[in-house]
């Protein structure tokens, strides 16, 4: 059987797919990736053992670009004949449903990560229900990374057909062996720590050191900097000792404020890592907890990667946030867009740092019985299998 897996960009499947390609094709399955033609996807290619294909996409609205990357789709599926083309990402999920059917692929399956249309307003929001729309007649399968994805695609009336979710949500999983507290992380950790607040080891337990919270992954609107950043300020002006880890890069595509891109470049409380990180672990590692203050979400991984390496989270009232964390057992929910109610979570991990300890004690533990890899990744073979056998089925039949 040949799947041939989709994004619009190729980091899309180099990191929410690694591993489980290769594990696929030593299972027997012919397995292809098939991106806009970048270095993740020749890294990935080289990593899974698999091949890959090129076809540029845009992920902007661009009607002549989009035909053409269609037509391109057509011709790769009509000389690939896969019998699974599964898509993940916007753009890629509406063109690879759309060539997929006219290509009478068999098995067309959609995954729905973070949304659009829920944050989206006017006419953005009205195109951008209609091409989900168009991706799901297309598809004769759907598969939503969390439930509450999945309620946001029925309440809006998105799809009638059958939404799936495997097993918690969540299409990666994590390796629990890789995101812990390994001697080379502690050691890349200290260095973090002594670098930039005079920390030499991040299991030191003293009464003066700073309250360290960290952030990973776009500094964009979206993503609730700005509320975070005037949080952090208001707090720091209080004469809070706390600081700030910010590993990631600005998002051009969402622009922050440019007192908020100042603050961050220059605040003394701040460490900013200069661009985007390839290794996470020990930037979580070197701090207290995460603070995630998205304003929408699929089932956002550095949650589930903070909770493995045993930090409690800070995150908002969104689909797949609220999944991973429980109010009061591993980390704190505040509503979305409300800077007060976010200041006011990261004043109470200062003040109770017995509750806060207790929080990190528990969060590990949940990452594990949810979001353990294998489990995760058997999930999935498990539909494909499925979803081919009815296939065949009919076939027989």
């Amino acid at each position: 059987m040949k799947i041939v897996r989709t994004s619009t960009i190729g980091l899309s499947l180099n990191i929410f797919c690694k591993g489980i390609f290769k594990e696929l094709r030593e299972e027997g399955y012919e397995v292809v990736a098939l991106s806009s033609p970048d270095a993740d996807m020749a890294e990935l290619g080289t990593r899974e053992g698999i091949r890959t294909i090129g076809v540029e996409m845009s992920r902007k609205i661009s009607p002549l670009k989009d035909l053409k990357s269609l037509y391109r789709l057509v011709k790769v599926f009509r000389k690939e004949k896969p019998d699974i083309v599964h898509s993940i990402t916007p753009k890629a999920g509406l063109l690879s449903m759309i060539a997929a059917k006219l290509t009478h692929v068999p098995v067309r399956l959609h995954t729905f990560t973070g949304l659009l249309f829920p944050t989206s307003q006017g006419f953005k929001r009205k195109l951008l229900l209609t091409t989900d729309r168009i991706t799901c007649y297309c598809a004769t399968h759907i598969m939503a990374e969390s439930q509450g994805v999945k309620a946001d695609l029925i309440n809006n009336g998105v799809s009638r057909k059958e939404i799936s979710v495997l097993g918690f949500g969540n299409i990666r999983g994590i390796d629990l062996e890789y995101y812990s507290l390994t001697p080379d992380v502690i050691i890349q950790s200290s260095e973090i720590r002594k670098k930039l607040f005079g920390e030499t080891d991040i299991l030191e337990n003293t009464e003066n050191k700073p309250f360290i919270f960290v952030f990973c992954g776009r500094f964009a609107s979206d993503k609730g900097i700005e509320y975070l950043i005037d949080s952090f300020s208001e707090l720091v002006n209080e004469g809070r000792n706390l600081k700030l880890i910010m590993a990631g890069d600005f998002d051009s595509d969402d622009p922050l404020r440019p007192e908020t891109i100042d603050y961050i470049k220059n605040s003394r409380n701040i460490f900013f890592s200069g661009g985007w990180v390839k290794d996470v672990r020990p930037y979580l590692a070197a701090a207290d907890a995460l603070v995630f203050p998205s304003k929408r979400e699929g089932c956002p991984n550095v949650v589930i990667e903070a909770g493995a390496l045993g930090l409690p989270s800070i995150v908002t009232d969104i689909n797949g946030s609220r999944e991973i964390i429980t109010d009061g057992i591993n980390g704190k929910i505040v509503p979305p867009n409300d800077t007060k109610a976010l200041t006011d979570a990261m004043r109470h991990f200062l003040e109770h740092k017995e509750e806060t300890s207790k929080l990190a004690k528990s969060a590990r533990k949940i990452i594990a019985e949810k979001y353990e890899q294998s489990f995760v990744r058997n999930n999935l073979k498990n539909y494909y299998k499925k979803i081919l056998s009815q296939v065949k089925s009919s076939y027989d039949s």
